[in-house]
């Protein structure tokens, strides 16, 4: 097989294919979630063209974010029985046809389907779940590295990809903002059913960092898990009856709150009800993007060598502390450049630590179905703020009182981390299998 071959030569050359896989990773990431984060650049050409509320539209943005979450635990199981890569091209066509979907769209039910469903369940079948998934399976040594590369491409692609889509969106229409999402898209697929393998052993290799015990004998993949839909609850439930699930849970929600639901959907609005044009505001959500990159990778480096649960009380705290700023920032581009640098360092540098911390209370194995329930609750965090700040905008005619609300609770999230409990390695045995 090519896959095979190609991994042969790049072995030659000191190169595991690991990191081939985490390049189209980081890659796949990228691009879906920039399409995750496009319909924020939409809200203002749909009110003007359709007539819709910013609370309308924030509904469906809303829906498509729940649905985002909720799908990352059983993503984590159609990528165990189906398979990594036959998941992220199933993915990868949803997406596009639902981006495509909403070019043509006239009801609100229409625009419903497209980024409410298509995008929330094409979306959620990656998610940072699949990190998660390919950082545990090909990765032994660097994962707390791997996973903060590859989460840090998902945060970058929801902003970076927002200047291009402003000026598209200004100078030609907000329909052909859509089509460089499509095209990548395309490539991708491409890609990865030519390359994406699911485990090492389908290339005859261990895990990145791993020695097999017997080298000379041919490494298997292990039988595929049998596909019920009662998995994910049974971890829910098993995992459930810790206090460190419901910790991080918890913090999760609000990071979500913080993140996507309120900065990725409304920046650009907030910066419009303050004067400045949407490709100004669309350049600051890009430079959070840049800094997001570097945060969220020095983040992975200091989950694997400092406590992850002083980690997220830092972060979690300062983000608090830049959301209560943020109203009084004068929203000039200075002003708000300052916001980006400091927001944007810590914009989703949680997600290393919060993966660290979920493998180290529930085993390799299981921590992407875990993480995914975790997950879960983020996404339903930012589903609460998406609708929770357009209301606030449409009844009160401002962000503000969102805005401090989020703060407070990024206070409350940066408490809670010191709450969950201090890792016991060589007392912690592994889950048995149900």
């Amino acid at each position: 097989m090519f896959a095979q071959a190609l991994s042969r030569r790049l072995d030659r050359r000191g190169i595991h294919y690991a990191w081939l896989i985490a390049a189209l990773t980081f890659l796949v990431m990228l691009t879906t979630s920039a399409a995750l984060g496009l319909p924020g650049a939409f809200l203002k050409p749909l009110t003007r063209e359709m007539g819709w509320n910013t609370d309308q539209i924030s509904s469906i943005l809303a829906f498509r974010f729940a649905l985002f979450g909720l799908m990352a635990p059983f993503s984590a199981l159609l990528m165990d029985r189906f398979g990594v890569r036959n998941v992220v091209c199933v993915a990868l066509a949803l997406i596009a046809g639902g981006m495509a979907l909403a070019t043509v769209s006239t009801e609100l039910w229409q625009l419903f389907v497209a980024w409410g469903l298509m995008l929330g369940v094409g979306s959620g079948l990656t998610a940072l779940v699949l990190a998660a998934v390919v950082a545990n399976r090909w990765f032994s040594a660097r994962r707390g590295l791997v996973i903060g590369i590859l989460t840090a491409s998902a945060a970058t692609g929801q902003l970076a990809f927002l200047p291009v889509a402003a000026w598209l969106i200004e100078h030609m229409g907000w329909r052909v903002a859509v089509l460089p999402v499509l095209a990548a898209c395309a490539a991708l697929a491409l890609l990865v059913f030519g390359l994406m393998r699911n485990r090492p052993a389908d290339v005859g290799l261990a895990a990145f960092g791993e020695v097999p015990s017997h080298p000379a004998t041919p490494l298997a993949a292990p039988p595929a898990t049998p596909f019920t839909l009662s998995g994910p609850f049974r971890v829910l439930r098993e995992a459930a009856r810790t206090q460190t699930f419901w910790v991080l849970a918890g913090t999760f929600f609000i990071c979500g709150l913080s993140t996507n639901g309120l900065i990725q959907t409304h920046f650009i609005a907030l910066c419009g009800d303050f004067g400045m044009g949407p490709v100004p505001a669309a350049s600051a959500l890009a430079m959070m993007g840049a800094f997001d990159f570097v945060g969220t990778i020095l983040s992975g480096w200091l989950s694997d060598r400092y406590d992850s649960r002083k980690l997220l009380f830092w972060y979690y705290a300062l983000r608090g502390l830049s959301l209560f700023w943020l109203p009084h920032s004068t929203f000039t581009l200075y002003g708000l450049s300052i916001f980006a640098m400091f927001y944007g360092l810590d914009w989703i540098a949680t997600v290393p630590p919060t993966v660290k911390l979920a493998a180290t209370a529930f085993g390799r194995e299981r921590a992407p179905m875990v993480f995914g329930w975790i997950f879960a609750a983020h996404q339903i965090g930012a589903a609460v703020a998406a609708f929770g700040a357009g209301l606030s905008r449409t009844l009160l005619l401002t962000y503000t009182p969102a805005l401090y609300a989020a703060g407070a609770a990024c206070l409350v999230a940066a408490l809670m981390a010191l709450m969950v409990s201090r890792p016991r390695t060589a007392e912690r045995t592994e889950p048995a299998p149900a």
